[in-house]
């Protein structure tokens, strides 16, 4: 098959590359680009394991090619902190909640989380168990993460911290 020219942005940075059409934007992500942080689960859109941002928006990165994504901003697990820098708000709160075990699904779950709390900045319980309805985690339950969700949501918003208007 012939490689095609893709160029996006991916975590602020510009990214130029030649990809089959076929290839998914996980295996883009994972393979191409060596941001492993986006796992790949069940291949399906069922699990969430790889979501990232896409456009502002959470999106399963499985779920379609790369070709897709062409000329569209991409954010990954890696883009929410600067390297040595503290961990994003979020991120602290799975932490602090103990809402990972094995940590597979986490960085989907921190995406969407974010993508959670950009609609409802101050989300009650059942908007956030709602909200993961399509992330999957086989470890911890969900108690703890929709705690961390919580939490992350008021770390978020106190003052110091960038509007979740705008990506992070």
């Amino acid at each position: 098959m012939t490689a095609v020219p893709l160029s996006m942005v991916v975590n602020g940075k510009p990214v130029t590359a030649e990809v089959e059409p076929r290839t998914l934007l996980v295996a883009f992500i994972r393979e191409h680009l060596r941001l492993t942080g986006t796992h790949i689960g069940c291949d399906t859109a069922q699990c969430g394991a790889c979501t990232i941002h896409m456009n502002g928006q959470a999106i399963k990165s499985c779920s379609i090619v790369a070709l897709q994504a062409a000329d569209a901003e991409i954010l990954t697990i890696e883009g929410l902190s600067a390297e040595g820098a503290p961990l994003h708000p979020m991120q602290q709160a799975f932490s602090k909640h103990h809402a990972l075990q094995c940590g597979y699904c986490t960085p989907g779950m921190v995406m969407t989380a974010l993508d959670i709390v950009k609609e409802y900045p101050a989300p009650t319980r059942e908007e956030v168990a709602h909200g993961l309805h399509g992330n999957l985690c086989r470890c911890t339950g969900y108690r703890n993460i929709i705690d961390a969700v919580m939490s992350g949501a008021k770390a978020m918003s106190e003052p110091g911290h960038e509007s979740m208007n705008k990506e992070p």
